[in-house]
């Protein structure tokens, strides 16, 4: 067989079109006819190929819209969510896309091993700033607790970076590898093993000699912008004190902006306390108009499923979830079982499913017909570390027919037992998880839960919360949630100004307490 040079087999096409024989150095006469169809047939196929090339483009533009980022051939769901995901009521801002591709041209000139990185780590090295140098600026991520926790904070760390042009750079370590797709285009947001002191990252503590909140506190931080050091660590977790959140005031980021290297230790959602701060103020305004949408956009941004967690997301959505006329995902967190018995929780899921109408109610009888073309289906995902409330409801409709006629199916796609947050196949089952959770129609989520603030904020809906049970079942035993922004459930309490106590959660209409932790702080639309 002789093949041309566009690869196509000389002997076989397109010659053998509706049986064209070639003979000799010419054709029969008799197949002469039919060239025009074979070429007409040809063309159509011509056609169908471009057009899939054009589906394939506006199918990538609509997907993504202001997300377009990253290697297209090694991110399958980059471009294949819309065909899963309910494309978003909530538009981003022309601003925010305007600051998000100038991002990523940052990133792309100051990202790893770019000669612009290069020059920074010789600062970082040598202790000393170079402050006649336009160098790039870095946050460094370091995470802790589990994966709906990390997801958060990175978003916080890559908001911060927005607003003060650093460059974020995660430190990738063994149970996070492979999970997500690289966001910003040409370029990698991975710590690259070679950083300084890279294994003794997650070691670092609150008391680390180099913490901006310690050196506060001891008073060895000099605010001379001559003797600042090449590097600050910032402790941000749920248990940082008054002198580690000194970061959200104004006067310290001051200083802190005129430190090359910031490594950011977080386990939290911290980006509410962001836009208490005034030298913020007016860029947040501009890139989100609509408070309630900040992890919304920027979550759907940062975080597409890598080539294998999107497998386990497409298998079971298409073998479980596809057919079903309305998705309703029921996320289930118990912190404490002593406080929180298991026919306790029970009865709450179906207090709340029976008083905001989101199951029908089941007959006495045993269930006997079979289902008609006509009967609507409902498919519940449950998604617990416990079997037992999936069992319960899946006997519950699948042994008694419903009294509207529907058919009700539920699936569980796991039960850990216990959370294995150091455990990499864990965190990818989970974040295709928090994914499946996230295509739902509707959405009922665990008090407290970051599991479940991930998959409402990428959902981009606000969900019904399961409020937290204290040894009985709280009356209403579920509501609706006032916005869909995640809660950060340790923000200072403390007038930067002033130095006295203070309610955060009252100084502006657009950050106010969370509706399943009172003295937590959320975004909310003003009015």
């Amino acid at each position: 067989m002789v093949t041309d040079v566009n690869g196509f087999s000389r002997n076989r096409f397109p010659w053998k079109c509706f049986g064209l024989q070639r003979r000799g150095n010419g054709f029969d006469m008799k197949t002469y006819s039919k060239v025009g169809a074979c070429l007409i047939v040809f063309s159509v196929v011509l056609i169908f190929i471009f057009q899939d090339t054009a589906f394939n483009s506006i199918t990538r533009f609509a997907t993504t819209g202001f997300f377009d980022a990253g290697s297209e051939d090694s991110c399958l769901s980059r471009n294949q969510s819309v065909l899963y995901r309910k494309s978003s009521p909530h538009k981003p801002s022309s601003y925010l896309v305007s600051k998000l591709r100038s991002y990523e041209e940052l990133h792309k000139r100051c990202g790893p091993h770019t000669d612009s990185y290069k020059r920074s780590m010789k600062q970082l090295k040598s202790g000393q700033i170079d402050h006649n140098s336009s160098d790039c600026r870095y946050v460094v991520w370091v995470g802790l607790a589990g994966l709906g926790n990390r997801m958060l904070s990175i978003t916080s760390a890559f908001l911060y970076g927005l607003l003060t042009d650093r460059v974020l750079l995660i430190n990738q370590e063994y149970e996070m590898a492979g999970l997500f797709c690289e966001p910003f285009p040409n370029t990698s947001w991975i710590l690259p093993d070679d950083f300084p002191f890279k294994n003794k990252l997650r070691r670092f503590r609150q008391n680390y000699d180099q913490s901006f909140g310690k050196m506060v506190q001891s008073s060895n931080f000099n605010y001379s912008t001559e003797l600042l050091p090449s590097y600050l660590y910032l402790f941000l977790s749920h248990d940082c004190n008054r002198h580690d959140q000194l970061f959200f005031c104004d006067q310290d980021q001051a200083l802190l902006n005129k430190v090359p290297w910031l490594i950011m230790k977080s386990n939290v959602y911290f980006l509410p306390s962001m836009f208490l701060m005034s030298s913020f103020d007016q860029e947040l305004n501009k890139l989100f108009p609509d408070k309630e949408t900040v992890f919304h956009h920027l979550g759907r941004y940062l975080f597409h499923p890598s080539d294998r967690v999107w497998g386990l997301i497409t298998k079971y959505y298409q073998d479980h979830l596809a057919k079903a006329e309305k998705k309703i995902g029921i996320q289930i967190r118990i912190f404490h079982a002593k406080t929180s018995p298991f026919e306790s929780v029970m009865d709450q899921i179906l207090s709340c499913i029976r008083k905001e109408k989101l199951l029908p109610e089941v007959g006495t009888e045993k269930y006997i017909a079979s289902p008609s073309k006509n009967q609507t289906s409902k498919v519940v995902l449950v998604t617990s570390l416990f079997r037992g409330y999936f069992e319960k409801l899946d006997k519950m409709y699948g042994e008694h027919p419903t009294k509207t006629g529907e058919v009700v199916a539920v699936y569980q796609p796991s039960h850990a037992g216990k959370q294995r947050t150091w455990w990499n196949s864990h965190n990818m089952q989970a974040w295709a998880e928090i994914y499946l959770l996230s295509l739902s129609d509707e959405l009922v989520t665990s008090a407290w839960s970051t599991f479940g603030y991930v998959a409402q904020g990428l959902r981009g809906i606000r969900p019904l919360i399961l409020y937290k049970i204290d040894r009985s079942i709280p009356d209403p035993p579920c509501g609706r949630g006032l916005s869909m922004e995640p809660c950060y459930h340790a923000p200072p309490s403390f007038d930067c100004k002033a130095k006295t106590a203070v309610d955060t959660g009252a100084l502006v209409p657009h950050v106010r307490h969370c509706e399943d932790i009172s003295w937590g702080l959320k975004l909310f639309n003003s009015s």
